[in-house]
């Protein structure tokens, strides 16, 4: 790579040796602050406050199981509480309901941005945990005071008397501060969690990769839980009941990651990325007509570690090209100073080249999501018109996402030590499967679900008996589509973590973390814009639509088919972008970068 010599300039320079952890660092500045060289280093930007590793893992895993417990016991019910106790429709309900998942994740994106730039993981987790806690607590409080009267209703049978606006305000206003604190707590934990590791220590390096399992695997504990004693306590009209104990598990679950702070290893915020990558486009832009020079010419500063703090080089790649422009070395950036909205690193026009290469495989994964959504909305509403009588138990139509949680429980352990050996030795990958080829299958096995779902729903509607608003078909038939949407959250959404948190440049670690919860969160926007649509083009004149109030006259079947139809497409898109995706190269981490590829090829032959 090319590189400026402004020490040639007369221009003074000062050395200074810093200590990060066991990893020692010569930087040489200029008077203006600004690097131009520096000596290799073992660990980006790590302070080694504490020893890490699984001991502290463990904490955060269990703090995800608590975390999850409580908001789950919050939102795997929530479209009932709409419906029995504000009295919305079940369009309205699960509209609202998708908006309001939607917005849990979206916030996601805010956690990882402050986590990042500024705060770091840390006191991200910290200060959004304490925003949940607080949403918890006025959610619990609000229930009492307005919403559940008279006491005991809600349950199907006891209508709840009309809330005051002033209730329905503080209501919306404690579930928005539960999906603030939850979304922005999310990621953040997943990016602290894989700092306890160090990559470059091989043992650990295996170890980082397993976590995200065992993080996806706490989650689903956590939520079993909410999904079975908390959702039959809802269900029967104990809704305040419900809430406490899901601001007791948030407490506790803030208490214990706070215990766990002298141990933790601790990643310094690497800076504002926005203008980074701002200063790519603009610099970019300023040399249109500028032809790219060869990779080799192209402006890098000297030594391994890059002029972005906390950030280790990233190689060169063909993609994007235009965008080598940015650093591009030319006559008056030779002569002239350096300005940083004129002339980029490499490794700064990598980092843009990065964030623009992962962004269609993200994209493909939106339609995922809105399977996903489907179980908080649309799946509840269906079970809830069933036969949920077990013998003489009433099981709750929201207990029945406990199938999903259990199949992601059970299909996580046969793929850690089954498929991942098996399939180890068939393709010499030693993760098995790549994360592409995971996301692809998900893909797959999602579109099976819809499928499963919209054969219920027409077994359903065969057997509604006149003037009854539920069917005598059991609520057992949902099993398979609640198994199927389980089995493929193993593969897409573990696959997610590790493809994003794995491909993001060292300074945005977190925001690659988010994106897999952004996914989630355009799924619900999407869900609730696919819903809007079927009933305004289906809903005409006397024409119930397909997801009528009254479900019985309406076709959630045909929703559930459309979404297999978008599913089908969207893979077929998804292949192209798979295939085309190159994955990130750092200059002292070659290995990585070829097992990756290599993990990429044959993915048509496999998903």
């Amino acid at each position: 790579m090319g590189s400026l010599s402004f020490t040639n300039e007369g221009k003074q320079v000062r050395e200074e040796n810093i200590s990060i952890g066991d990893a020692a660092v010569t930087k040489t500045c200029n008077k203006n602050g600004q690097l131009l060289t520096s000596t290799p280093r073992s660990k980006d930007c790590l302070t080694k406050k504490g020893t890490g590793g699984w001991k502290y893992t463990s904490i955060l895993l269990a703090n995800q199981g608590l975390a999850t417990l409580a908001f789950f016991g919050v939102g795997v019910n929530l479209v009932l509480f709409l419906t029995r106790v504000l009295g919305q429709e079940n369009a309205i309900a699960a509209n609202n309901v998708s908006k309001w998942t939607g917005t849990v994740y979206l916030f996601s994106l805010v956690g990882a941005f402050l986590s990042d730039s500024y705060w770091g993981r840390f006191l991200t987790c910290a200060v959004f945990q304490i925003i949940f806690v607080v949403g918890l607590g006025l959610l619990s409080l609000t229930s009492w005071l307005f919403l559940i009267k008279p006491t005991g209703c809600g349950d199907g049978e006891m209508a709840c008397m009309p809330t005051s606006s002033i209730g329905v305000a503080i209501f919306y206003l404690s579930i928005y501060l539960v999906a603030f604190g939850y979304g922005g707590h999310q990621p953040t934990l997943a990016t602290f969690g894989a700092d306890q590791f160090d990559a470059a220590n091989p043992k650990e390096k295996g170890s980082k990769v397993a976590f995200f399992a065992y993080f996806y695997f706490a989650l689903n504990v956590g939520s079993l839980f909410s999904n079975t004693v908390l959702v039959y306590y809802e269900d029967t009209g104990r809704w305040t009941l419900g809430f406490l104990a899901s601001f007791g598990s948030a407490i506790i679950a803030l208490l214990s990651f706070l215990i766990g702070t002298p141990g933790y290893r601790y990643v310094k915020p690497c800076g504002n990325p926005l203008p980074r990558v701002a200063q790519v486009f603009v610099a970019t832009a300023k040399k249109w007509h500028v032809a790219p020079a060869h990779p080799e010419d192209l402006y890098e500063v000297e030594g391994l570690e890059s002029a972005i703090k906390g950030s280790r080089k990233i190689l060169h790649s063909s993609e994007f090209e235009f965008l080598d422009k940015a650093a591009t070395i030319t006559s008056s950036d030779l002569y002239g100073p350096k300005h940083p909205w004129r002339l980029c690193t490499v490794t700064q026009v990598e980092e843009a080249k990065c964030v623009l290469k992962m962004l269609p495989i993200w994209a493909c994964t939106i339609i995922y999501s809105v399977i996903f959504t489907q179980m908080a909305s649309l799946f509840v509403e269906q079970g809830d018109v069933m036969n949920t009588k077990i013998g003489n138990f009433h099981l709750p139509a929201a207990s029945m996402s406990a199938f999903d949680i259990c199949s992601v429980l059970i299909c996580t352990g046969i793929y850690r030590q089954i498929l991942v050996p098996l399939a180890g030795k068939l393709s010499g990958n030693p993760k098995g499967l790549s994360e592409l080829q995971r996301m692809g299958i998900g893909l797959i096995i999602g579109m099976l679900a819809m499928l499963a779902a919209g054969a219920t729903e027409i077994m359903r509607l065969k057997h509604v008996m006149p003037g009854e608003k539920s069917s005598s078909l059991s609520i057992s038939w949902q099993i398979p589509q609640y198994v199927l949407v389980g089995a493929s959250e193993v593969f897409m959404y573990i696959g997610q973590l590790e493809f994003f948190n794995g491909q993001a440049p060292d300074g945005i670690k977190s925001f690659g973390s988010s994106l897999c919860m952004a996914s989630i969160s355009l799924g619900n926007y999407v869900s609730s814009l696919l819903v809007n649509m079927v009933m305004g083009i289906t809903a005409r004149g006397n024409n119930p639509g397909w997801i009528p109030d009254n479900l019985n006259t309406g076709h959630i079947d045909r929703f559930f088919f459309l979404i297999a139809v978008l599913t089908a497409f969207d893979f077929v898109i998804y292949l192209f972008c798979a295939n085309w995706y190159t994955g990130i190269n750092h200059d002292d981490s070659e290995k990585e970068s070829t097992d990756q590829k290599q993990g990429q090829e044959g993915l048509v032959s496999r998903v």
